[in-house]
């Protein structure tokens, strides 16, 4: 559908509303830039969607649907200034963080998104973009930066950030193969910012970290000597697996992590 004509007042309105090219439109928006109550804002929002100047996200929050378009059927745009305000508090972070930061040539299709909303629907997709959710508290918002998407200001895990979350949960990284893969690359391209990987795991605190890096660092970089003995000054009761998605056929009993048939090498336990 292509969009049709306006008056001129509503044209205004939605001009005025798109000056600041918010990358999400909703009611309570429309409603503080137009000064009209928040049902009021909701219609008009509706009503353009209905004329094909905005296309729907879901339900309160639209887009704007470009000029040369010749349908509102329009995908994202980018979905990264879309997580930022459909998904916040939140920041991009694993396989998709990864990407950013050059630590993997690997091609996912969905955008990963670190949240504080716990979603019923974890892999939602809107306008054709997929999204992937992952619940973490707040408090866990460390080592994150600020980008430009165009005009929007979008928080993303720095690279050591983004091994911590994977370490912390493998799928993240895709697998257990990816993440041995992108550790070899912070490590190797990125020595600054691998020295942050330390400071991050300790003042998070999860057990299961230390564990995987632990292992990974003795079996496949020895030469970390300072972070191997971190790992173990930080050593946990209990047993984690290296990779939760896949069977564990030996325990690595140095640091209490049962290890896939597929990463079993020689490494001291």
């Amino acid at each position: 559908m292509k969009p049709t004509g306006l008056s001129a007042t509503s044209r205004e309105q939605l001009s005025t509303l798109l000056r600041d090219s918010p990358s999400v439109l909703t009611a309570g928006q429309a409603a503080s830039a137009l000064g009209m109550t928040h049902t009021a804002a909701a219609r008009r929002l509706a009503a353009w969607s209905r004329a094909g100047w905005l296309a729907r996200v879901r339900r309160g929050a639209y887009v704007p649907v470009p000029i040369e378009s010749a349908s509102a059927d329009v995908a994202l745009d980018d979905p990264w200034s879309v997580a930022g305000a459909m998904f916040a508090p939140c920041y991009i972070g694993g396989w998709s963080a990864a990407e950013h930061w050059g630590l993997t040539e690997q091609i996912f299709r969905s955008l990963c998104v670190m949240t504080t909303q716990r979603p019923r629907n974890r892999k939602p997709v809107l306008r054709k973009a997929r999204f992937e959710l992952h619940t973490v508290p707040e408090a866990h918002f460390i080592g994150l930066k600020a980008i430009w998407r165009g005009s929007t200001r979008v928080q993303v895990s720095d690279p050591a950030r983004t091994l911590i979350d994977m370490l912390a949960n493998p799928a993240l990284a895709g697998g257990i193969r990816h993440l041995v893969e992108m550790l070899g690359s912070l490590l190797h391209d990125q020595p600054r910012e691998a020295a942050k990987l330390g400071a991050y795991a300790v003042k998070l605190g999860i057990g299961s970290v230390f564990k995987r890096l632990g292992f990974l660092l003795q079996r496949d970089h020895p030469d970390q000597a300072a972070l191997i003995a971190l790992c173990r000054q930080n050593l946990s009761a209990g047993y984690a697996r290296l990779d939760p998605a896949l069977p564990a056929d030996r325990l690595a009993t140095a640091w209490r992590v049962w290890v896939p048939a597929t990463e079993v090498r020689e490494v001291q336990t």
